[in-house]
């Protein structure tokens, strides 16, 4: 049974526990005018007036339903297939939890047997798990794999990756005293000359994210001649629906390649939850994180699915293990399966060519008026980084009086002092035309 506070004293001794002193305290990285002080509901309202004025509150927000969106960072503003939350509700599915036991768990384990093999397939490498929480953990359970591999403890990050990606990486590997260095040039593309330099032998890892953070295609295979030329491993993260395009990670050569799977048929819901991809060669099995499904045969010879390769108790050892993780994101990576089975390779193609097409319109457009200017002229998939005339929080909030999320303020994230735009499948012409029209009220004279 839950402990349910009592007293004021209990409550405030909860939130002493946790850092803070009370509850505003608590909730402070929620804006003020974005909270509810107090409902107003009381013991007269019926059931259905309290929800039709609870619903009035919630109607408040603006979201991707009704705002036009060029948010991104990871995670994506894609169309998502009816049939995607038609499956998730089905009851087999939205309450079923780790399969332990093979024998009653055949659909769930299937489930992750097949997303298991799209992966593969997406990402041209040799196996792949039932998911990670999203793709900052999937980058720390990157490096400990490398370091598990290697017995090292220094990683070279190639070009700019998702800080978040990072801050979540420095958290978790804290405890094993792994380290990183970023080489970087001054457009937030990889310092390939520097990165070269660095090289020597005691490097667990080479890191890179491809397109960067910025949106940028990186040199991936210059880069696997670094890492390898050392024997590190070589560790790739990439945007699953930019693997329509671009050479996927298998090919470029990578040990480890890992991805936020938010774009496969999962909504931005704030943030999450969310869907790590992981995937590696297949020597490195053994220290592969999460739940693995195999198929096999069982004692009649019928096809038969089941857990494989670890065990629970493999991964609860503390600091013996090799990872800590002990489940999967279930329904999401069932989301993401139904997405890819709908979608198909030619599906998957049309969405990565029409979100890399309207972004290159967008650019064009934006950087055509005086003031505006792309951050670099490196090539890139679906997501820019642009210099503004004036200061990116004035965009942006003239943008959200025309409803349209402008975009990232990269200098809440970076250095770099720009917009970080996103363009996918879903944005039409008139939207493009729209959002650039917000821009040139801004124009330089």
């Amino acid at each position: 049974m839950a402990f349910v506070p009592s007293t004021n004293n209990e409550v405030n001794e909860m939130l002493q526990k946790i850092g803070v002193q009370n509850f505003d305290e608590l909730i402070k990285d929620i804006p003020e005018h974005a909270r509810v002080k107090e409902l107003d509901i009381n013991s007269e309202m019926s059931e259905f007036e309290a929800l039709k004025y609870v619903e009035s509150i919630a109607k408040k927000n603006t979201t991707t339903s009704n705002f036009v969106s060029f948010l991104g960072g990871g995670i994506y503003d894609h169309y998502i297939p009816a049939i995607v939350s038609s499956v998730l509700e089905r009851p087999e599915f939205k309450t079923a939890y780790t399969p332990y036991q093979a024998e009653v768990s055949q659909g769930t384990l299937q489930a992750m047997y097949e997303f298991q093999t799209m992966i593969c397939r997406l990402t041209d490498m040799d196996i792949s798990n039932a998911s990670l929480y999203d793709a900052g953990t999937g980058l720390a359970e990157a490096f400990f794999m490398a370091h598990a591999h290697t017995k090292k403890t220094k990683f070279l990050i190639a070009g700019t990756i998702n800080p978040l990606y990072l801050q979540t990486t420095k958290s978790l590997t804290d405890g094993r005293q792994l380290t990183f260095e970023v080489f970087a040039k001054a457009d937030g593309t990889a310092d390939i000359e520097g990165l070269r330099d660095a090289m020597n032998d005691e490097i667990a890892g080479v890191v890179v994210q491809n397109p960067n953070f910025l949106g940028n295609l990186e040199d991936v295979f210059e880069i696997e001649k670094i890492a390898h030329s050392k024997n590190a491993l070589y560790i790739s993260i990439f945007n699953p629906i930019s693997l329509a395009l671009l050479v996927p990670p298998g090919q470029y050569n990578a040990d480890i390649a890992l991805g936020e799977g938010q774009p496969l048929g999962i909504p931005t819901s704030f943030g999450g939850p969310i869907l790590g991809l992981f995937t590696c060669k297949e020597s490195l099995v053994r220290l592969l994180p999460g739940r693995i499904a195999g198929l096999t045969i069982d004692r009649d010879g019928n096809r038969a699915f089941t857990l494989t390769l670890q065990t629970r108790e493999q991964q609860i050892k503390r600091e013996k293990a090799t990872s800590n993780i002990c489940t999967n994101q279930g329904l999401i990576m069932l989301a993401a399966t139904v997405y890819l089975e709908t979608m198909g390779k030619q599906g998957l193609l049309d969405v990565a060519n029409q979100s890399f097409q309207k972004a290159h319109y967008l650019a064009n457009q934006i950087i055509s008026i005086p003031g505006f200017s792309l951050l670099n002229d490196k090539p890139f998939f679906n997501e820019f980084a642009i210099r503004c005339p004036v200061d990116v929080c004035e965009i942006r909030a003239a943008a959200e009086e025309k409803g349209f999320f402008a975009g990232i303020n990269l200098k809440k994230y970076t250095d770099f002092d720009g917009l970080l735009i996103a363009v996918t499948e879903k944005r039409t012409k008139a939207e493009l035309d729209a959002f650039v029209d917000i821009l040139k009220q801004f124009e330089q004279q």
